[in-house]
């Protein structure tokens, strides 16, 4: 498996004879054999700047930095595919910040690249290639007119043909889980935050965050014109806005008259459940579906990383619980990077903390962040640390009953909730 790496104009080459190695955490490790897969449909290939990229030399045993000009090289995933090591590489400017990416590490072997990862989910629905932009633009042209005074299906057109996001686009096609944002506040200062970030953070938010506050009929025309599918799924809290559950009455009043027009379709929220008094109402307006993002279960890491504003971890628990105890199908987005998740105290924690939830899918994300920066802030691996593939046999095994995932999914027909 040799070493891929980048000139400076951003050409990719394999190296002839360093081997390619991978990087848990702050370690530089050999990649196992069973660690690799085929580059998948979708993935990217990407230079990593200020880096400078390590290989194996098989003559020696010894591990080098090539020299300069050489950087680093590493896959972007598509959603449905778990990262399982880091590139290998070290800055050659420390100073510097990587982009807010989720980097895999990539080589050559037979003939043709292949990425450290597990596919843990099916990755159709959320192929960049199954979108299609031409249909897309008629379809925003579309709503944009029948909608001409509604400001979320503007602010959704430029998430869907600007940033190119695949739930606004859903939004604008009518199918599978679409997106209707309705805060621009929150109450986490997430230190990897992709819409907002303090100017002094060294992170370019790559995103823009709404700025206004919706009514109630922008937000039910949006989830009416996409319910009108039994499997659809319209979701409140996207990446280009703040907390959903700080607008908890726009939320509950739209919810209630949406259902009182149609039973079709799921409505989803994607959260991070501390406001624990709004998530029970709008549990009890008739939520389907409840995904909640966390990176976590142990406070110390988790209020790092999240600098939550009034609640705790603890506050997010109660959520869970209460959501699971009313027949909600409750799932968490787990902010995932190798050579943290995997340390035996998380998870040991997060198989806990599934339990005491009665969690019902995991959706495994890849951390997109500088990692130099996100382990300067987080506590230190106190733990033997099992490499993320062994890390994910060890979750299947103790939470059989956890599906182990990628995004939303809508529940089996047994668990759903039943409307009267």
């Amino acid at each position: 498996m040799n070493l891929v790496y980048a000139d400076e104009h951003g050409n990719v080459f394999d190296h002839p004879e360093y081997i390619g190695l991978g990087r848990s955490g702050d370690m530089i490790v050999e990649i196992m054999e069973d660690e690799l897969i085929p580059l998948p449909a979708g993935a990217t290939l990407v230079s990593l700047p200020f880096t400078r990229p390590i290989g194996l030399d098989p003559d020696t045993g010894e591990m080098q930095a090539l020299p300069g000009g050489a950087q680093a090289v590493g896959a972007l995933l598509p959603q449905g595919y778990t990262r399982l090591c880091l590139p290998g590489y070290v800055k050659s400017d420390k100073k510097e910040k990587l982009p807010l990416f989720g980097y895999t590490a990539v080589v050559w072997k037979d003939g043709g690249f292949f990425v450290t990862a597990e596919q843990c989910d099916d990755p159709e629905r959320w192929d960049p290639l199954n979108c299609d932009r031409k249909e897309l633009n008629v379809q925003v042209e579309r709503l944009l007119e029948k909608y001409p005074e509604n400001r979320l299906y503007k602010h959704l057109s430029n998430c869907a043909l600007g940033y190119e996001c695949l739930t606004a686009s859903n939004t604008f096609l009518s199918r599978w889980e679409g997106a209707v944002p309705v805060s621009y506040s929150c109450n986490a200062g997430c230190f990897g935050c992709i819409s907002e970030q303090p100017e002094d953070s060294g992170f370019p938010a790559p995103q823009t965050r709404m700025n206004f506050k919706p009514t109630v009929d922008e937000v039910v025309e949006i989830m009416l014109e996409h319910l009108k599918e039994p499997e659809s799924i319209i979701s409140f809290g996207q990446g280009c806005e703040g907390e959903p559950s700080t607008q908890v009455k726009i939320i509950v009043e739209a919810m209630k008259r949406v259902r009182e027009q149609t039973s079709l379709g799921f409505i989803n929220i994607n959260t991070n459940a501390g406001l624990t008094d709004f998530m029970r109402a709008i549990v009890d307006a008739g939520l389907d579906l409840m995904r909640v993002s966390t990176i976590s279960a142990i406070d110390e890491h988790y209020n790092a990383y999240y600098k939550p504003r009034g609640y705790t971890l603890h506050n997010v628990e109660r959520s869970l619980k209460y959501a699971a105890d009313k027949g909600v199908y409750t799932s968490i987005n787990y902010l995932i990077f190798p050579g943290v998740t995997d340390r035996e105290e998380e998870i040991e924690a997060m198989i806990d903390f599934a339990k005491r939830t009665d969690l019902k899918l995991i959706q495994m994300r890849n951390l997109n962040i500088d990692p130099e920066s996100y382990l300067a802030l987080i506590p230190k691996a106190k733990g033997e640390i099992y490499g993320m593939k062994q890390m994910l046999e060890i979750f299947r095994q103790e939470l059989p009953d956890v599906v182990i995932g990628s995004y939303t999914h809508v529940p089996p027909a047994p668990m759903r909730r039943v409307r009267l």
